[in-house]
């Protein structure tokens, strides 16, 4: 089964003559076979190379215009899989944009703690950034009825959407998949990143996290339970989040003093991941956690969707500290939209401090009948 991806219509938009366009996306989530089906669609010479290839990083890490215009001869179309294992890649790539006319680059990355800190600085005004998340329903939807849906939606909340996952009808199958991509590729360029020495930690903490979902997290907390001092606990988390493993979401507050905004809450780019990490496949009728996974898929199939239809966002929760709260708060185009996540059909109260607080607001239940408007 074939799914069409939904950024490259994207990349084909932002492509231009002097721009570098930047893929990130964790391993595995399908941006070489974007670049693939790219390069099968184009029509002009174009040259590719690897990032994790010793000769290409020698051959790029130059800082020489005529040496650099040597490696690209006519061709006016570069691709870099895989481009944050190449030293100064920022900087190349600038003198390349800079003095090499109409040319067009497109670079990928699965890590953006070295990639964008690399290429941030330099590539200020000369590039598009795009991300690539594990396969999303609006993609799937294209292939895939809504009965299908239905039927497929207890598989998305256990094993995740990675594309070999939703490709393959099989459990066992799905299970060991999802646990090479943990220990083969998910901790590998994490351990690769500056200073980081205790693998067991960063997995002790992903599972602490995982029974957190939906929940403010303390940092404190997570320290003294990892025997860790805050300040690496939150190193660790932002490396986990700029290798596209969690996702934060920081607390809304504009004009109460009630409300609650000191710690954030932490979702997984992928349900599989999360529930390969504790071990639990189980089925739905016999897990107590079915909140949580309904609440990370929602947020995440949200986040895809914000992207791939390039709708700007920001995004937050909402409680206060007499327990009043709204799962999710989008706040675009001077208007708030809260939106409060249910598996169950149980109706609740609209929240009126909500309301009352903030005029240009609105508030509406994501629940299992009208979930698909929300997220394709």
């Amino acid at each position: 089964m074939v799914i069409f991806r939904k950024q490259l219509e994207n990349l084909k938009k932002l492509l231009t003559e002097n721009k570098v366009i930047v893929i990130y996306g964790s391993r595995r989530v399908g941006k070489t076979t974007l670049l693939k089906i790219f390069l099968e669609e184009n029509k002009e010479p174009y040259l590719l190379l690897n990032g994790e290839d010793l000769e290409t990083r020698e051959r790029v890490n130059v800082q020489s215009i005529e040496k650099l215009k040597s490696l690209i001869g006519e061709k006016r179309l570069l691709i870099i899989d895989e481009a944050q294992k190449i030293e100064n890649i920022g900087l190349n790539l600038k003198i390349m944009v800079d003095h090499i006319e109409g040319l067009k680059i497109i670079a990928t990355g699965s890590s953006s703690f070295d990639l964008a800190r690399q290429i941030g600085e330099p590539l200020v005004g000369r590039k598009f950034t795009l991300l690539m998340y594990p396969l999303a329903q609006l993609e799937i939807s294209q292939t895939e009825t809504k009965l299908e849906t239905a039927a497929n939606l207890e598989n998305r909340l256990i094993y995740g959407s990675y594309p070999e996952i939703v490709t393959t009808n099989d459990n066992f199958f799905n299970q060991e998949s999802l646990k090479e991509i943990i220990n083969s590729y998910l901790y590998k360029d994490i351990l690769e990143l500056e200073g980081i020495k205790h693998s067991s930690k960063i997995y002790r903490l992903l599972q602490l996290l995982a029974f957190q979902i939906g929940k403010e997290v303390s940092l404190n907390e997570l320290g003294r339970q990892l025997e860790m001092n805050r300040a690496t606990v939150d190193k660790y988390l932002d490396l986990l989040e700029k290798s596209f493993v969690i996702k934060s979401v920081m607390g809304f507050s504009r004009n109460l003093r009630k409300e609650v905004v000191k710690n954030n809450r932490y979702y997984f780019y992928d349900n599989g991941i999360r529930n390969a990490l504790i071990g639990n496949f189980n089925t739905l009728n016999a897990r107590d956690d079915v909140g949580m996974l309904w609440e990370n898929y929602l947020v995440m199939e949200r986040l895809k969707k914000q992207e791939y239809l390039r709708i700007h966002s920001n995004n937050y929760f909402w409680r206060t500290y007499d327990q009043k709260e709204i799962d999710w708060v989008e706040e675009r185009d001077g208007k708030l939209f809260g939106f409060e996540i249910k598996w169950g059909d149980k109706k609740i109260k609209p929240i009126k401090l909500w309301l009352q607080t903030y005029k240009n607001a609105s508030l509406e239940v994501i629940n299992r009948d009208n979930y698909l408007e929300f997220i394709a």
